[in-house]
């Protein structure tokens, strides 16, 4: 029987008991359908048996997104239930080998890493791996169900799925980007070069916001950015020294409204497009 992890600090936050399953589940409190709660925020993901294929997924791309979904709760360290077909899913989603099918229920082979609590067999009844609990037969028991259940708060902390999360999201980066434009309009070697080139600028931070955005990872409910990079800047007469007071107002503006963590990893990046336009202006 696998432990629940110590309580976390309770100063970081503790996520809400809001479940997400990838099938119904009416005897289950909070559990809303996968989708419908960004996964970030879930405290947990249950894949309940459902009888789709595992090993298969040919002309299944339902399945394939569905072990896409599991896959990234893993990486963002979501507890994961899963029992029946869905503890094969879940297996599957660790790298493991699935067995069983024509007919019968489809298992996975105990993931590397993993810790198996009780066999049947040859098949890995109970096996744990992290976050992520199994039971492959059709009925959960309800002691397993009763210790996954315990286990949630002490696994409330989540780490980011993207460099957008990082920063703090959408909201984070547009209000660094609302902020520096105010800054480079007042400064007096950049203003210049934004009054004669920007006529628009609601549209000007849009596009701004949305290049930031897909460079970070991207956002579901936003367009990415397609462009050029070098090929937006041509022609604007910018200079080594424009981009060497460009990358320092960037700098000092995510430093004064991001964490340090989040202002190193937007500055890294600046610093990186800056390298890539110093290039250009020297060729």
């Amino acid at each position: 029987m696998y432990a629940a992890p110590p309580a976390p600090n309770r100063e970081a936050g503790i996520l809400p008991a809001m479940l997400v399953t990838s099938s119904p589940l009416p005897g289950w409190p909070d559990a809303r359908p996968l989708g419908t709660v960004p996964m970030r925020d879930a405290a947990g993901l249950l894949l309940p048996h459902d009888g789709g294929p595992v090993a298969d997924l040919r002309d299944r791309p339902d399945r394939w997104a569905l072990l896409t979904d599991v896959t990234g709760a893993l990486r963002r360290g979501v507890p994961v239930l899963g029992w029946g077909t869905g503890a094969a899913l879940l297996g599957r989603a660790l790298g493991a080998a699935i067995h069983g099918s024509e007919g019968g229920l489809e298992w996975a082979a105990p993931p590397r890493g993993a810790q198996v609590h009780a066999w049947a067999g040859e098949v890995p009844r109970h096996w744990t791996h992290g976050r992520a609990v199994a039971w492959a037969a059709l009925d959960l028991p309800g002691w397993v169900r009763t210790a996954f259940l315990a286990a949630l708060p002490g696994w409330a902390d989540r780490t980011p799925g993207s460099p957008l999360e990082e920063v703090g999201g959408v909201a984070a980066l547009d209000a660094v980007v609302a902020e520096f434009y105010a800054r480079a309009r007042r400064d007096p070697l950049l203003g210049p070069v934004f009054t004669a080139h920007v006529t628009d600028w609601p549209a000007h931070l849009s596009r701004v916001t949305a290049f930031w955005v897909t460079l970070l990872g991207g956002d579901a409910d936003l367009a990415p950015w397609r462009g050029n990079l070098n090929g937006a800047h041509a022609g604007l007469g910018v200079r080594g020294e424009h981009l060497r007071a460009w990358l320092t107002l960037w700098e000092a503006t995510a430093r004064d409204l991001l964490p340090a963590s989040a202002a190193d990893l937007l500055t890294a990046r600046a610093r990186a497009m800056g390298t890539r336009l110093g290039g250009r202006q020297r060729a």
